[in-house]
């Protein structure tokens, strides 16, 4: 064999061996993120411990921002894994250093964080608002804040949104509070500061808490509500993020989610709420033992029965209405003999009726209503009987809605108040507008005595992490 042929041979094993090399990468080419995820079978989210976000509750995790990404996890066949970071800037480090696939924590589409991360398509809307105390002068325009200390969280984006307008409004002052949202509302409350900039879910959650805080003004426009990504991920994530969101959308999921956190929060108005605040320190404590006692014997929450107790008489033993109801839970007296008690107007005989008649009555709703929509449907039949409850269910399914939901069914429970539909139905006519009322109420006293009682045992998150470790690298 000549050299030169020799020569040429070597070249084309060469070129061949290249080839083949090349053809191996392509079969080797990276897993995307989605992919990659799916093989660890968990989906690795941060989030932050508030209300409408994510705590602990009694028996379970609770918040919007928590329900939502674990029916994500599960529409992915994926676990969900949340490390709860302390603080937003704790947030943004885990999703600048990659220790998080992505972060669920109320975070809005501010240019700051849309700059810096990549995020989902907005599913819920919030608002910037300038809070007052409720008795004091209410500033009404961004010049009337003059002169007043702005309380502001020390590591939230509406701190930009002040040092925007500065240029402008030289005499803007503001102090920024090493804190959370709920612990500005209350120095506003306690004229602690003047005025605080929160944005409007938060207000929400926490107006009955400190009902003499209102909105003043809104400081700027809406902004969405989403879930944001490590900025160089890939988007395959994203995209099923955004499709489960569209999806969420399109099927309900996602009213309901915002039925179950925040459809019931404007309920009880200024007066009402500090009443009640008023009446848990001076009524309450002296049922609250039978509450627990009885909750316990018939497997009802002793917050959920004494909130009902509440609506009913306002913890008011001797209460009786024009319609011959009475005692503290405001047994009738066909109820009373039903549940073997003798004294309506004995306490711990009402408290005890009560707690079973609701438990009989939860018992009763129809297996395919799931929790909480159960306990609604239990409260609103407690108030109108499960007889109207299942013609309005009837109503919800010929209205083409879903029967098994409390959002939908308390939209048609008040048309068993027109003759147009009671017509239809079984046991006909019924002040249906009443029961939505009752429920959406017990609702909101529900969430303060759950706020109330677990503050009292408050400790550190049980996940609560430690950010330099076990965060997904």
């Amino acid at each position: 064999m000549n050299q030169s042929l020799s020569k040429s041979l070597s070249q084309a094993n060469y070129l061949f061996c290249c080839l083949i090399l090349a053809l191996s990468l392509v079969g080797c080419e990276q897993p995307s993120q989605l992919e990659q995820i799916k093989e660890r079978k968990t989906l690795h989210v941060i989030s932050r411990n508030a209300p409408g976000i994510y705590y602990e509750g009694r028996d379970t995790s609770e918040g919007f921002e928590y329900e939502f990404a674990s029916l994500f996890a599960k529409n992915l066949g994926l676990d969900l894994d949340v490390k709860v970071a302390g603080t937003r800037a704790q947030i943004r480090s885990a999703l600048d250093n990659n220790y998080t696939n992505m972060a669920a924590s109320m975070m809005v589409l501010s240019e700051a964080n849309t700059s810096k991360y990549k995020h989902s398509e907005p599913f819920l809307e919030t608002t910037p608002l300038i809070v007052y105390r409720y008795g004091s002068k209410r500033p009404r325009s961004i010049a009337d804040l003059s002169g007043k200390t702005i309380a502001v969280v020390s590591d939230s984006d509406l701190v930009t949104e002040l040092e925007s307008l500065i240029f402008n409004h030289p005499d803007l002052k503001w102090e920024t509070v090493n804190s959370d949202t709920e612990e500005l509302i209350r120095m506003v409350q306690d004229k602690e500061v003047d005025l605080a900039l929160v944005y409007s879910l938060e207000l929400k959650l926490h107006r009955a808490f400190y009902p003499r805080v209102r909105q003043a003004f809104e400081f700027g426009s809406s902004k969405g509500i989403a879930w944001f990504f490590p900025n160089n991920s890939d988007n395959t994530l994203i995209n099923a993020a955004n499709a489960f969101i569209h999806q969420s959308n399109e099927d309900g999921t996602l009213m309901q989610l915002e039925e179950r956190y925040y459809g019931h929060l404007a309920q009880v108005n200024y007066v009402g709420a500090r009443t009640f605040i008023r009446h848990t320190k001076q009524r309450l404590p002296k049922y609250e033992d039978t509450y627990k006692k009885y909750a316990t014997e018939y497997e009802t929450d002793w917050r959920l029965m004494a909130a009902m107790g509440y609506q009913e008489s306002h913890w008011r033993p001797n209460a009786v209405s024009p319609t011959g109801v009475r005692g503290l839970m405001m047994l009738t007296l066909v109820t009373a003999k039903e549940m073997g008690i003798k004294n309506r107007l004995d306490p711990i005989q009402s408290i005890k009726g009560g707690s079973k008649y609701f438990s009989k009555i939860h018992k009763r709703i129809s297996e395919d209503v799931q929790e909480p929509d159960r306990t609604w449907f239990a409260l609103a039949s407690y108030n109108v009987g499960l007889g109207h409850l299942e013609d309005a269910r009837m109503l919800t399914e010929k209205g083409g809605k879903d029967p098994n939901k409390w959002a939908d069914v308390k939209d048609f429970l008040p048309l068993l108040q027109q003759k147009k539909y009671y017509s239809q139905t079984k046991y006909g006519y019924a002040r249906g507008k009443e029961p939505v009322i009752y429920v959406q109420n017990i609702r909101r006293y529900y969430d303060v005595l759950r706020w109330l009682d677990e503050s009292k045992r408050r400790e550190r998150p049980k996940n609560t992490i430690n950010f330099d470790e076990n965060l997904v690298r």
